[in-house]
């Protein structure tokens, strides 16, 4: 074994920066002289050769290097959990799978070790493993859980319980393809994992094109894990019983001839017989489970290998890497020494992962290129009258359903009902997705409409199918988001990072709090304005309130047309009063406001409405200061991400950038007047932006919290929300 510095010239250049190399491994010479990949089918030749696992082994402890030797040389990351699933990752890559999310976040290193062996890191500037460790951890890198801004990886990785969303919306939109998925025996506690690929496969059993890989390591982040106790066969039938047909499970304790302690072993310590034997079962078992996935049979492949394995440490101790851990701890020398390569090995691994499913992930991954859609062409959209009382969800819900019938892969979800929401034309137009056929529920096994009763499960999937090139729409009531809310984050956060468009991320919240005031608090929670407030400042995050129907469709319309962007639209079940006309709607989107009424007076009062509803009060208001000689101006305020200043939002670091504000003469113009008065039935953060630009005085009269009501009248007396404290609080204004 030799230092970097001391080898010889026939070093790859892309080796640059490896710290230690080893001498080849016995057999080399007659297992190693040729890539075991195929240069024209992309995958192995024979997986159950000698040649096969051998090739793979040396693939398997390449990653367990750079993964160690990636973070340390940071002192900083998760080598563990990766190191212990290396020859479960690198038999799919060499068996040609490469459109491979992940639930785990803390597996990241992992994965750019495997992106920068096929060569996809290059398109970053990542040439040599000198430029993996030093972008290793830094700003336009690779940061410490993967994200959307690096070349071949799927989809994003943070909260656990997400991954499977990605593989799932993967399985819709490619059919052909197979999209696997590493899920932690950790991530595994979360509810959300099984229970939406339960759910989809009751939606779309035909889709079994996803495989889940559980990564059974027996600890989690910092304690063993909470299956760590279950033997083999309860583990199976665990994943039997949630309805998997096929469950492939491959335990190195079956191939442990070092003796080792306990019901996890670590196959590297094995002798090189027993390592070959155990990575020829696990690809010889990995394709058995990529067959059945591929031909219909919902799938599991389970690897049981303890974590840490090949790496530092072992258990939770390997998770996570510390100050001392740097490139000259004994225990990280140690380690790399074990795991050293020679030279050659190297450029071996390198053949075959640039040959593996047909080159580089960042240029065959399906996220690698633009999907094409088709073509919407011009929406029917109905203007309603002035006066008219319109349902402003319905009226979105007949443009989604001439979505749905233009594009075949759209799909809708909604975990409390559309016909809750006021939006039972979708179910009628697009029809629930459901095995047992019922005209009166509008259920059939062919439809768009997915209803999971888990907000996390209609988040997942409809943000993975846009993030991966398709539309979709979730839709909720405003108070039970938040529980999706961590998965459209997360993609939004993507999109505003990836280096293609894909279509925008768009929510529909309907049942805002002042609509349930029978229902009691629990169904009163408009916290998530706030959230999205918040992400308004990340630069592709458009919140939009349309105060009445025609609006609703031209927000609708709007969002539509966009990409790479995160669009809420928060809308009113309940029929209120059309109060712009279709062309006043499509400016109000556009430019961020719109004025609904001007009333002469000695003074002006301007009202600033973020909602619809809350609306009835303040136009009541405004009657009244007029008969006192008051005039008023009562703008909505439909895009108030329009409304920030260019300094205020990051948006010029987007993807697809928006950089349209309302410059201070503009803004002036809008809201002039003596007084200003913001109004919302929500959070008060959405009208930051006033509180911001406007210097006159004002105040703030918004949402407080939740009380069972009988009337949205009594709510909003409850919140202050009143004619009386509207006028009120505009003459204390006026003094």
């Amino acid at each position: 074994m030799t230092l970097a510095q001391d080898a010889t010239t026939q070093i790859p250049a892309f080796c640059d920066g490896i710290q230690y190399f080893g001498d080849p491994w016995p057999e080399f010479e007659q297992l190693g002289q040729a890539p075991a990949v195929d240069a024209a089918t992309g995958k192995l030749r024979d997986p159950g050769s000698r040649v096969a696992a051998y090739q793979t082994l040396l693939y398997a402890d390449a990653l367990r290097y750079l993964t160690l030797q990636m973070t340390a040389s940071k002192a900083s990351g998760h080598p563990g959990g990766f190191a212990s699933q290396a020859e479960a990752y690198a038999a799919l890559v060499y068996l040609g799978h490469k459109n491979i999310p992940t639930e785990v976040g803390h597996h990241a290193p992992g994965f750019y070790a495997a992106m920068f062996l096929d060569g996809s890191l290059a398109g970053m500037g990542i040439h040599t493993v000198t430029d993996l460790r030093a972008r290793f951890r830094e700003r336009e890198g690779l940061l410490g859980h993967l994200s959307g801004y690096i070349p071949g990886l799927l989809a994003p990785a943070g909260p656990l319980g997400q991954g499977q969303h990605f593989a799932m919306a993967g399985a819709l939109l490619y059919p052909d393809r197979l999209f696997p998925v590493t899920i932690g025996d950790g991530g595994l506690g979360e509810p959300y994992v099984m229970s939406s690929m339960i759910h989809f496969h009751t939606a779309f059993p035909q889709r079994t094109n996803f495989l889940p890989v559980l990564v059974w390591n027996g600890y989690s982040q910092e304690h063993h894990s909470m299956v760590s106790a279950m033997s083999n066969t309860q583990m199976v039938d665990y994943w039997r019983g949630n309805g998997f047909e096929e469950v492939v499970l491959v335990d190195a304790k079956d191939f442990d001839d070092a003796d080792q302690p306990g019901s996890y072993v670590d196959s590297t310590q094995f002798s090189l017989e027993g390592r070959i034997r155990f990575a020829r079962t696990v690809l010889t078992e990995m394709e058995r489970a990529i067959r059945s996935a591929m031909s219909g049979q919902l799938t599991v492949f389970i690897l049981k290998q303890l974590k840490g394995a090949g790496v530092h440490a072992k258990g939770s101790k390997s998770h996570n890497l510390y100050g001392h851990h740097t490139l000259d701890n004994p225990d990280i020398v140690a380690a790399l020494r074990a795991r050293a390569l020679a030279p050659a090995a190297w450029a071996l691994v390198r053949q075959n992962c640039e040959r593996a499913a047909g080159g580089p992930a960042a240029t065959v991954a399906v996220t690698e290129s633009i999907r094409p859609l088709p073509e919407l062409g011009s929406l029917t959209v109905t203007e309603f009258p002035l006066g008219d009382k319109q349902v402003s969800t319905t009226a979105i819900g007949a443009m989604v359903v001439q979505v749905g019938q233009k594009d075949p892969d759209f799909l809708v979800a909604n975990a409390d009902g559309n016909e809750a929401s006021g939006i039972a034309n979708i179910n009628q137009g697009l029809k629930v997705i459901h095995p047992t056929v019922d005209p009166l529920y509008n259920q059939q096994p062919q439809g768009q409409v997915y209803e999971p009763l888990s907000e996390d499960a209609c988040a997942g999937l409809t943000a993975g199918l846009a993030l991966l090139g398709g539309r979709s729409l979730w839709c909720s009531y405003e108070s039970f988001a938040i529980n999706g809310l961590p998965i459209w984050q997360t993609v939004t956060q993507a999109m505003a990072e990836l280096r293609r468009p894909t279509p925008s991320l768009i929510a529909l919240y309907t049942a805002g709090a002042l609509e349930q005031g029978r229902n009691g608090w629990t169904h009163q929670r408009p916290e998530i304005e706030a959230y999205l407030a918040a992400m308004i400042r990340n630069g592709n995050v458009f919140p939009l309130f349309p105060p009445d129907a025609n609006c609703a469709q031209a927000a609708y319309e709007w969002a539509l047309g966009t990409f790479n962007k995160g669009i809420p639209i928060i809308a009113s079940k309940t029929p209120l009063p059309i109060r712009t006309s279709l062309q006043q709607a499509r400016q109000a989107v556009e430019q961020g406001y719109t004025l609904l009424q001007q009333l002469p007076g000695s003074k002006t009062v301007v009202f600033a409405v973020v909602g619809d509803m809350i609306l009835l009060p303040v136009f009541e208001a405004a009657e009244q200061l007029s008969a006192q000689g008051i005039g008023s101006r009562i703008v909505s305020v439909v895009n108030p991400r329009r409304l920030y200043r260019p300094e205020d939002v990051a948006w010029s670091t987007c993807a697809q950038p928006d950089g349209k504000f309302l410059t201070d003469a503009e803004f002036a113009d809008g809201f002039a007047g003596d007084v200003l008065i913001g109004v919302t039935g929500g959070a008060s953060l959405m009208l930051e932006p006033l509180m911001l630009r406007y210097t006159g005085p004002r105040d703030f009269l918004t949402w407080k919290r939740g009380e069972t009501t009988a009337t949205p009248a009594e709510l909003m007396t409850f919140n202050g929300l009143t004619v009386e404290a509207f006028v009120q609080r505009a003459r204390q204004l006026l003094g």
